[in-house]
């Protein structure tokens, strides 16, 4: 008799997705059921997790279950050291129905939080390999405008920025006076201030298809080299450079790699990434590419005063996993305060 199915740890907030479960078959084999949710068929999920029907909506529905049926993005990613699973759709997105299964392979290999720097590093290379020949048209399924409209839409109070009295008493909680750096506030006031020229920024340089959730939780490296993407319901238009400034400091905001050492990560998988680009053939400059790394900061102008308004909470947790407070607030206001220096060197870059 088999096993019953095991829940796989996943964003239980987002509409379009119902479960994500390791299913074991009569035959000892396993595989990996997504459930796919239509968008209007959630009502119960946070409005800034609601679904959408519209294939360029950042999170449109159906988009894994397209990504997973487009021979061309595989064929895209042949030779350049990043795969897909493999993959069965169970139902037809015109068909409209209430959900969509996606069956994916049980990839076997290193799970990225178990990945040693060698592993981000080709990860990286693999990544501006994949980047350098954007496909021409862009997918029918590909999202538009993700940065923009995923990070404004995000809960967090940016008057906790301010000036003000409230924003003085949230600063001054014993959790965030313990662990995070005395000029976080002022380095991200300057965020704040640069908002709308850093999304531009990232908006005007050279385009090219993005997974636009690249992070450790969503690759694992087969024993034969290749680094699997998982999780492609964000994918579509994005800067040169945006993902790896997604990848860098999100291995550490949720606790898959010391935030004393992303200095060390980003020395190693920045110019990875750029080799990447070079060989496999892009023509634009190292400056185009580095902007798209480091104002890729924007993108996380919410977190820290969500950071902040969570201070006093009872529990803590990393990607829905409890996490001990101090070192959760120690790594993260790391993390915060690397990425400050990433948009004091883009405002640099762009004057």
């Amino acid at each position: 008799m088999p096993l019953p199915p095991e829940t796989l740890r996943f964003n239980p907030h987002n509409a379009t997705t119902g479960t994500v479960e390791r299913v074991h078959t009569a035959d000892g084999r396993t595989r990996i059921r997504k459930q796919l949710r239509r968008a209007g068929t959630v009502t119960s999920a946070p409005a800034h997790w609601t679904s959408s029907a519209t294939p360029t909506a950042w999170n449109y529905w159906a988009r894994e279950a397209e990504v997973h049926s487009d021979p061309a993005l595989r064929a895209a990613l042949a030779g350049t050291g990043l795969d897909l699973p493999a993959a069965e759709v169970a139902g037809r997105v015109q068909e409209q129905p209430e959900t969509i299964d996606l069956w994916l392979e049980d990839v076997q290999g290193t799970p990225g939080p178990d990945f040693t720097l060698a592993d981000h590093v080709a990860t990286a290379t693999a990544l501006g390999r994949w980047q350098a020949r954007p496909p021409q048209p862009s997918p029918t399924w590909a999202s538009h405008g993700f940065l923009r409209n995923y990070s404004t839409s995000r809960p967090g109070d940016l008057t906790l920025l301010h000036d003000t009295a409230g924003a003085d008493a949230a600063w001054a909680q014993p959790l965030i006076r313990a662990t995070w750096p005395g000029d976080l506030r002022t380095g991200w006031q300057q965020l704040l201030s640069h908002r709308e020229d850093l999304l531009s920024t990232m908006e005007d340089l050279p385009r090219t298809l993005c997974h636009l959730d690249a992070w450790v939780s969503n690759t694992i490296r087969r024993p034969t080299g290749e680094v699997v993407l998982l999780d492609w319901a964000f994918a579509g238009d994005g800067a040169v450079g945006e993902d790896l400034g997604n990848y860098l400091p999100d291995a550490v905001l949720d606790l898959f790699w010391f935030a004393e050492r992303l200095p060390e990560l980003e020395a190693a998988c920045w110019p990875a990434y750029l080799d990447g680009l070079r060989s496999g053939g892009w023509g634009g400059t190292e400056r185009e590419a580095r902007l798209g790394v480091v104002a890729s900061c924007v993108k996380y102008l919410w977190l820290l005063p969500l950071l902040l308004e969570q201070a006093g909470a009872g529990e803590h947790a990393a990607y829905h996993r409890r996490a001990d407070a101090e070192h959760l607030y120690r790594q993260r206001g790391l993390a915060l305060a690397h990425l400050v220096r990433w948009c004091e060197e883009a405002l640099d870059l762009t004057r």
